[in-house]
């Protein structure tokens, strides 16, 4: 009887619904070298498309929404209620984007299977941290340099 928690879904008596440990079948085989090169490019794509989701994160989303929210016409006179929307769609697309990018990564793993390459995990942890380094740099960048905080750092205006 097996009752290690990473075998039975975390629980002793029994198994919740979906929570089965995934048990790949042997290592997928090599088809023709111009499939596998298409699959292969494929793989690089859709992680191409993985990093671009991950750094739309970092504002170009957010800008987005604010902007079109700031362009609705009834909306101009009442900011707590544009703010208000502008947050709840923000949100959204986030969540969104996250639901896109675990998809991407399901495929990810199934095309790079289909390439030959014994692939049982996913690559999402490290391109969203490779994308938080880079989103994070950027944004620290502009906020010292460009916009955020540079008019503040010079002091005040000449006379």
């Amino acid at each position: 009887m097996r009752t290690d928690p990473t075998d039975n879904g975390g629980l002793f008596v029994g198994r919740r619904p979906g929570t089965r440990p995934i048990h790949y079948g042997a290592a997928p085989e090599r088809g023709s070298d111009r499939r596998r090169r298409l699959d292969a490019l494929l793989a690089h794509l859709i992680l191409a498309a993985m990093v671009l989701v991950c750094l739309l994160f970092w504002g170009p989303v957010e800008l987005g929404v604010l902007w079109v929210v700031a362009h609705v016409p009834f909306l101009a006179e009442r900011p707590f209620h544009a703010l208000l929307i502008a947050f709840v769609v923000i949100l959204l697309a986030l969540l969104g984007g996250l639901v896109a990018l675990k998809a991407l990564d399901r495929a990810w793993i199934l095309v790079r299977r289909a390439a030959g390459v014994d692939q049982r995990h996913g690559a999402i942890g490290p391109v969203f941290a490779y994308a938080a380094l880079v989103g994070a740099t950027l944004f620290g960048a502009w906020m010292l340099l460009g916009g955020g905080l540079a008019g503040s750092l010079m002091g005040p205006p000449p006379p």
